[in-house]
């Protein structure tokens, strides 16, 4: 249940998006109705039902308040949900009352009201009521009353879902994500898991020196075996802290999928690992476009070139205006200084892109080929080399963690200066 002082103290202006701290779970497969007095709550409300998080809810939405609801229940079962907009303190409480006699158990009711009072508050939880809201609402505060409904305080919190994917073939957007991974792990010290969803071509294994026998392909060729035990077996522990779940990179069968081909995955993995990075293929497929609208984060990986231009522009396009309620994606630049090569500058993406990126990383041959061929990461081959330090950068902005046990450290460096100077 949200807090009255949260939503007194926390409550974002209209249009806002939550802050990488924030992560809001996505809510179960359940039915949701929504009762309101005022055009402009059902219109967030509609919004919200288009959100990302409440994909899998079935929503349905009409006018009438309190009074159509108590209607409507009288010859209707209730749904899991119930978004009851009203005014006035008597109108509320009278109205749940009466709301009560026709409303089937263990239905949640969401409240939205105007009056801003710890008293009434505390009477609607007395009588049951879920969550109290303050009008007026956006379409993210209904997201955020709804989903954390089915996030006990209780229970382990679930998993963030990182995305990274290559603007177009060849700009190295995997071995971005698998250092990325690496960081998050080592330096950020969080469970994480890499899931490779090339399941052709896969370089994951290689990089991180694994050949596993199962992976992620006996998950998705098998959606009824699916859970946390099986997901478990199927993974390849890399260090302490990550996991990876290969893919066969084998071309002994067709790998065509439907849209929801990885839904059971993604969900066994968020209900078991704090993180979860998706290294996604250049490939555009109804699954793949489902993986990126779903992630929770997004990294897309650029070259310095036209085509890289042009695609990250559309990609951001998209996303940005499918997930309305979500930080926009973040994208890095790649392989950046090709001798002889003409390259467009990071301030033109900036401003094609109305955002700039968060790193550029610079073309060296030696050193990614030396990983690649060895199945290492960059920090395993020059942990103080500036791109390192991108890599945990990079890992701080997408998991929204700015403190890190090199961070921690480098707290002692003036003291110990001081100390050398004696």
């Amino acid at each position: 249940m949200i807090s009255y002082a949260r939503q007194n103290e926390e409550q974002q202006p209209e249009g806002t998006t939550p802050s990488v701290e924030e992560h809001i779970a996505p809510a179960p497969r359940v039915s949701v109705q929504a009762f309101c007095e005022s055009v402009e709550t059902a219109a967030a409300v509609q919004a919200a039902g288009e959100d990302r998080r409440l994909g899998k809810a079935h929503l349905k939405i009409q006018m009438g308040g309190i009074a159509a609801a108590i209607e409507a229940y009288r010859t209707a079962p209730t749904p899991n949900v119930v978004i009851l907009e009203t005014e006035g303190r008597n109108n509320i409480l009278a109205g749940l009352d009466q709301l009560a006699s026709v409303c089937d158990a263990g239905t949640r009711v969401i409240v939205i009201g105007r009056i801003n009072d710890v008293a009434l508050y505390r009477e609607l939880v007395r009588r049951g009521v879920s969550d109290y809201v303050i009008a007026p609402v956006n379409a993210l505060d209904v997201v955020r009353s709804v989903c954390n409904m089915f996030s006990a305080p209780e229970a382990k919190a679930v998993g963030r879902i990182i995305a990274v994917v290559g603007a177009k073939g060849g700009v190295g957007a995997s071995t971005i994500a698998h250092n990325i991974a690496w960081a998050i792990a080592r330096d950020l010290a969080l469970d994480s898991v890499v899931a490779d969803l090339d399941l052709a071509f896969g370089t994951a294994g290689l990089d991180y020196n694994q050949d596993p026998p199962q992976g992620i392909a006996d998950a998705v060729f098998s959606p009824d075996r699916v859970d946390t035990a099986f997901i478990d077996r199927l993974l390849s522990k890399c260090t302490d802290h990550l996991s990876l779940l290969a893919a066969p990179a084998t071309l002994d069968r067709v790998y065509d999928f439907g849209d929801d081909a990885f839904d059971s995955i993604f969900d066994t993995l968020r209900s078991s690992m704090p993180c979860i990075v998706l290294d996604v293929p250049h490939i555009w497929s109804g699954w793949a476009k489902r993986a990126l609208i779903g992630a929770d984060d997004i990294m897309i990986v650029a070259a310095p070139d036209l085509a890289s231009l042009r695609n990250t522009k559309n990609i951001f396009d998209l996303l940005k205006a499918s997930r309305p309620n979500d930080r926009s994606p973040l994208y890095c630049l790649n392989q950046v200084g090709v001798p002889k090569r003409p390259e467009i500058a990071a301030s033109e993406f900036a401003k094609a892109i109305e955002t700039p990126p968060i790193a550029a990383i610079p073309f060296d041959p030696q050193m990614f080929g030396a990983a690649a061929n060895n199945g290492q990461m960059i920090a395993e081959i020059s942990a103080g080399h500036r791109t390192t330090e991108m890599f945990l950068q990079m890992a701080q902005r997408l998991t929204g963690r700015a403190e890190t046990k090199k961070s921690k450290g480098s707290l002692l460096s003036p003291l110990l200066q001081k100390l050398r100077g004696k």
